[in-house]
């Protein structure tokens, strides 16, 4: 079941489950295209003696997403006898099987390998004889823990937590890039068995849900009610408790940092007690646990607000880089109808972006979609993010050539599906020798044109393969404890390839810390879910109020039960780092 939907048996050979249309077309194209080639093979080298036994695994193949086909409409496979028939009986089955949706919600024969809360990504890997080892999705920060427990309930998780006296770190999807939910030898709690939605008032646009549910899963149950989340990020495969501990944002105008939605987080603490926290109620748990990256301890629920699911429309246009911070304020920031924006920066100069703005309308939709459809792969994504990074004139032709196409004519869909990306699409097909990651930086948008050049120059200079810089909108979090939004920013999300041997991550390390320097000189930070490349230095000022977070965990986690890599860098030992940092400010 871990595996997921890319395993050739659960698809090809197992006819327990369901499938989709999509699933079933796909894989049928597959085991008759593979047969005939195969046949014609074995015909060319004069050994067609083995096509019989082709034809049995193509037959086979075929009857179990014939089977699985018709679990998915309910049938049972007995319904399949009815092809046997000779013209009518094909003629009334074929076109179900092709045409017909599947049952929307789980049946007797299960859900659909679609629809699963899987990890597709693989990352846990337990070698025999070995610590199991908990990865995050770059494949850069293998990391050996205990175990790993996946509780069901959060009952289950308390009682856990109050009678181990392991350490422990905490994850959900692992989206986050610097070895954030793993610490060597800790106890890894996966929360992601803990998806439920525990209660949702459409009148007051409220939910409250488990921690461990992800957004998309959020999104199917909202959708209906036409409702949306309020603030996310872009792509949907996160899990809530996740995004609340990196404290997220998104596209999102008028809006900011994740937290400024939430009502209220329900907190596991390290003696296993459980602590209800609100802005106003225990507000130093809530506002030290948002963006606290598990310090304090375990998000076990939250209460998030909700917005309306209205249509939106895109709007895109080419500026130069000195035209867009006029352009942001006087028609986007303050227009009344932008839902989400988003400008992206052209490398290797980022002198020339890309402004894309949603805003708000009553025309039909042209995207029909009320969400992104689940996909099994996204080979033109892949392709393009490889063309772009490595093949001559690669980010001219996507500048110049793609985006212009892809961003031709109207589109109009509803916000839900424009919140609904799945990350999949991201992902390369192997991260063995080279691999994708993200950075994030934060500066007052009064500084846009003073940052984005030096940013270029620090990019060039080090030959950074840099595939897409993206720029946001945050209004100001005075709350969160680390909070990367002090004052107004844009967010710059950098998106690149790197190697990952030594040496790579070591250039890597040079350009990054380079950059931190950069936004904190102009009174911004930089986002901590990714590689921990800052010295402590650099971390106490872009975060000046983290005294306070380590105040509380030594109130609340004495013994440091609570880590992971993050925490390990910086937490660890920081009073004579705090005292360093304070001599080094005084010879300034």
């Amino acid at each position: 079941k871990d595996r997921g939907v890319f395993e050739p048996y659960r698809l090809l050979v197992s006819p327990c489950g369901r499938i989709g249309r999509e699933h079933f077309v796909l894989g049928s194209l597959f085991v008759l295209t593979s047969a005939l080639s195969a046949r014609l093979a074995l015909e060319a080298v004069g050994v067609e003696r083995f096509s019989g036994l082709v034809g049995l695994v193509a037959a086979w193949a075929m009857l179990s997403l014939l089977v699985k086909r018709a679990h998915d409409l309910g049938r049972g496979a007995p319904w399949l006898a009815w092809m046997l028939i000779p013209f009518f009986g094909p003629l009334w089955v074929l076109p179900q099987l092709v045409l017909r949706r599947g049952d929307a919600e789980a049946n007797r024969f299960g859900v659909r390998i679609d629809r699963e809360a899987i990890d597709y990504l693989h990352l846990d890997v337990l070698p025999p004889g070995r610590a199991v080892i908990v990865n995050d999705v770059t494949g850069l920060n293998p990391i050996a823990v205990k175990e790993v427990v996946r509780p069901s309930s959060i009952d289950e998780l308390a009682h856990f937590v109050a009678q181990t006296r392991d350490p422990i770190c905490v994850g959900g999807g692992r989206f986050s890039m610097g070895g954030q939910t793993a610490s060597p030898g800790c106890v890894h709690v996966d929360m992601r068995g803990l998806n439920r939605v525990l209660a949702f008032s459409p009148t007051a646009r409220t939910v409250r849900v488990e921690a461990g549910i992800r957004w998309c899963d959020l999104q199917r149950f909202l959708d209906p009610h036409e409702l949306s989340v309020k603030i996310m990020q872009t792509y949907a495969n996160f899990t809530v408790g996740g995004s609340l501990s990196v404290n997220v944002h998104g596209r999102y105008i008028g809006l900011g940092p994740l937290i400024l939605s939430v009502r209220a987080i329900r907190l596991l603490m390290a003696d296993g007690s459980l602590h209800e926290a609100t802005p106003a109620r225990n507000s130093d748990l809530f506002h030290g646990a948002i963006g606290g990256y598990g310090a304090l301890g375990i998000i076990v629920e939250a209460e998030l607000e909700l917005a309306d699911n209205c249509r939106v429309s895109r709007h895109s246009q080419v500026m130069a880089r000195t035209e867009y911070l006029d352009h942001f304020v006087g028609e986007v920031r303050d227009s009344g109808d932008a839902v989400f924006h988003n400008a992206d920066l052209y490398p290797p100069h980022f002198e020339r972006l890309r402004s894309v703005t949603y805003r708000r309308t009553d025309a039909p939709v042209t995207v029909h979609h009320r969400l992104h459809p689940i996909r099994l792969a996204y080979p033109l994504e892949r392709y393009f993010y490889w063309a772009f990074s490595e093949t001559p004139f690669g980010k001219w032709r996507r500048e110049r050539v793609i985006e212009p196409l892809l961003m031709r004519g109207r589109r109009v869909m509803w916000r839900n599906f424009e919140a609904s990306y799945d990350v999949r699409e991201l992902e390369p097909d192997a991260r063995t020798r080279q691999t994708y990651v993200l950075q994030e930086y934060f500066v007052p948008i009064a500084t846009f044109d003073e940052f984005v050049p030096r940013m270029g120059e620090i990019f060039r200079r080090h030959g950074a393969n840099v595939i897409n810089v993206s720029v946001r909108h945050a209004f100001a979090d005075t709350g969160s404890m680390l909070a990367w939004a002090r004052t107004e920013v844009f967010a710059f999300v950098v998106y690149y390839k790197q190697g990952v041997d030594a040496a790579a991550r070591g250039q890597v390390a040079v350009w990054t810390r380079e950059l931190i320097d950069l936004a904190v000189s102009l009174k911004g930070a930089y986002y901590l879910p990714y590689q921990i490349h800052a010295t402590f230095e650099q971390f106490a000022r872009a975060y000046p109020r983290y005294g306070e977070l380590f105040a509380l965990k030594r109130a609340h986690d004495p013994h440091y039960r609570f880590r992971n890599s993050l925490w390990d860098a910086y937490y660890v030992g920081h009073e004579g780092e705090e005292a360093a940092v304070a001599q080094n400010g005084e010879e300034r």
